[in-house]
């Protein structure tokens, strides 16, 4: 890789939370729970999803992509980590940072497009529910994942190859936990303007417009959900939304905070803790945001518990 760009550099040097010295131990074990938990929690989504009669409808059957694309998410980053935590040898050959990258921006753009494909379904179901069979039959149902996995694709190649084929010859110091696409375009020697403004623009296709596309959704929802009478009909659809909503605001709240804040707006010691909470803890929380706030969920759960006890 490093033949290949002509840098001469032969390793990235993640500093990640050195700077904690010995506590990094303690880290580990908090990182390596929330990593348990979040497989546990999203593989049990995955299975019930998939054996459960109940849960074939295309709300579940995006809620189970879901659940894929955060263990790949997560796994991307967090095993790295761990060892790096636990040996505190943090460095990374340019082949294994551009891997890194790679999945993890085909990931996080696919996530991002997959949670605007849940929001459509939410806004069919509500303010078209006449049309929904039509509107979210099986063959767009998977034309939606497939698309999600597909713009992933693209973005992550076109952003990854277009960083590394630029030059490295000075500091190899990644003030992260992770090869994140901006940080390590930084580190390139040269003009990195357009790199940046690169970065900007795929963050408003792939970040904000979704999100813009997410809120449209709902506040059209909103406006039909004012029109129903009943107070009863009006907390089914809070209940059914809100659980998705909150799933939203957590990834893309995270994720604006991380890549829309100026340059020198926050300390590297909040960078580290954006990029935990949005590549390590929120994975863990939408199985629980999933479970514990949806009825038919729980359902399937205690059918299943209930079967087999």
């Amino acid at each position: 890789m490093d033949d290949a760009n002509g840098t001469g550099m032969t390793e990235f040097i993640l500093l990640g939370f050195s700077y904690l010295g010995t506590y990094q131990s303690a880290l580990f074990w908090e990182v390596l729970f929330v990593y348990l938990v979040t497989l546990l929690g999203n593989s049990l989504i995955i299975t019930l999803t998939l054996l459960d009669p109940a849960l074939s409808t295309p709300m579940y059957f995006f809620l189970r992509h879901l659940s894929v694309i955060e263990i790949l998410y997560t796994t991307t980053i967090v095993p790295r980590m761990l060892i790096d935590l636990l040996f505190s040898h943090p460095a990374m050959s340019p082949a294994s940072c551009f891997t890194q990258m790679y999945f993890f921006a085909l990931f996080g753009i696919a996530e991002c497009c997959l949670l605007t494909a849940m929001a459509y379904d939410r806004y069919a179901a509500i303010c078209q529910p006449l049309h929904y069979a039509m509107l979210m039959n099986q063959q767009v149902c998977v034309g939606m994942v497939g698309a999600s996995y597909l713009m992933g694709i693209i973005t992550g190649t076109t952003d990854s190859i277009f960083i590394f084929i630029l030059p490295f010859h000075g500091t190899n110091i990644v003030h992260n936990f992770l090869c994140d696409d901006l940080v390590v375009l930084r580190l390139a020697n040269g003009d990195t303007f357009w790199g940046e403004v690169g970065n900007v623009v795929l963050t408003l296709l792939f970040i904000m417009t979704p999100f813009a596309l997410i809120l449209f959704s709902y506040v059209r929802i909103l406006i039909t959900i004012l029109g129903v009478a009943s107070a009863q009909g009006r907390q089914k659809v809070f209940s059914t939304c809100s659980s998705h909503l909150l799933v939203v605001t957590l990834f893309f709240g995270t994720a604006t905070l991380a890549y829309m804040k100026p340059r020198s707006s926050a300390t590297q010691d909040m960078d580290l803790i954006l990029s935990l909470f949005y590549t390590v803890v929120t994975p863990m929380f939408n199985p629980f945001i999933y479970t514990l706030r949806n009825k038919e969920v729980m359902g399937a759960l205690r059918r299943k518990v209930t079967k087999h006890l």
